[in-house]
């Protein structure tokens, strides 16, 4: 299979062409942001801490995975900017045991409240089996993650934004990589209209297949009614700040997170990933982490080969089995 010989990206992606030297249409239309583009949004990022920093019961909730990158995101909101983090967790069920660990121990090191949200088990397990089976997302979606993953992140961030605007917390936090989202969403205010359009992308194909049981986690259509200045803005400063994996994975270690043993290389807290994955690739035939990785290589964040190996290395089929019997389903 070739590959774009700038980023990741390989020529089963969708929609991807290449030039004379087989760089791909992804990297010769990104915008890459220079050191003064992250200055500006970091003063921006600074001063908007500062305008909200000890005026809430909460400065700021966070989507707390347990996994690397989030637990740096807490880490600086916390030590750094002496922030006080709601630190939410979704447990969809197949949180790693040591990750699990990792979520008590880092909470209490930043001096965070931390919130599971456990939903049975029996309904994740139909709801992943379903996603697992079916294609209802649109394509476009399923560019940027696996069916599985887009039905768990939904969940997180309905969730992180559902109790924000109960709990009137000005800030929601995420732990995206530079690859995950651009900059120019790294500051981002929340509105009514943006999260209808969400509504219609993830949780309406949801609830066409359970109609009743999802609703206590998603924005509900009464909940798009809250006056729109109630509504938190949206930071994900992992966009604008220095990102070395190596280096952030060094930094919590040395505070005391471990990396599980039971997850693939792909994720530091979920054991289901690796099925998602497995899956996507077969459908699809290309890795659903593609498109991040490829946004961290050009961002100069990750060596391409680095990047080849994560998107190209065969799924552990131990894990990949231990998901589908926990799902009850058939791999081939």
């Amino acid at each position: 299979m070739q590959h774009c010989s700038r980023c990741v990206l390989p020529e089963t992606f969708p929609g991807i062409q290449f030039d004379s030297v087989h760089v791909c249409n992804y990297c010769l239309s990104a915008q890459i942001p220079d050191d003064e583009k992250k200055k500006e949004y970091t003063k921006k990022f600074e001063d908007l801490l500062e305008s909200v920093r000890g005026k809430y019961d909460y400065d700021v909730i966070m989507a707390y995975s347990g996994g690397k990158d989030s637990t740096y995101t807490l880490y600086v909101l916390a030590k750094k900017y002496g922030m006080r983090i709601l630190a939410l967790t979704f447990d969809n069920g197949f949180i790693s045991p040591r990750a699990a660990k990792n979520i008590v121990h880092m909470t209490d090191l930043c001096g965070a409240t931390s919130m599971f949200v456990r939903p049975s088990f029996e309904l994740m397990k139909r709801v992943f089996a379903v996603a697992a089976k079916e294609d209802f997302y649109s394509p476009k979606t399923l560019d940027r993650a696996s069916s599985i993953c887009t039905t768990c992140i939904g969940h997180v961030k309905s969730l992180v934004l559902k109790t924000a605007l109960h709990m009137g917390i000005p800030l929601a936090a995420y732990g995206w990589s530079p690859g995950q989202a651009p900059i120019t969403s790294a500051i981002m205010q929340t509105s009514p209209r943006m999260q209808a359009i969400t509504n219609k992308t993830v949780r309406d194909p949801l609830f066409k297949r359970f109609p009743d049981e999802l609703k206590p986690f998603f924005i509900s259509d009464e909940e798009l009614k809250i006056d729109a200045n109630r509504w938190p803005i949206n930071i994900h400063p992992l966009a604008f700040m220095k990102y070395n994996e190596n280096d952030i994975v060094k930094l919590i270690q040395s505070l005391g997170w471990v990396m599980p043993e039971d997850t693939d290389p792909n994720s530091s807290n979920c054991t289901l990933n690796a099925l998602a994955n497995y899956i996507h690739r077969q459908k699809f035939g290309f890795h659903p982490y593609a498109w991040e990785i490829a946004g961290i290589v050009r961002s100069g964040s990750m060596d391409r080969e680095e990047g080849i190996k994560k998107t190209n290395q065969p799924e552990d089929m131990k894990m990949v089995r231990y998901g589908a019997e926990r799902l009850g389903i058939e791999v081939k």
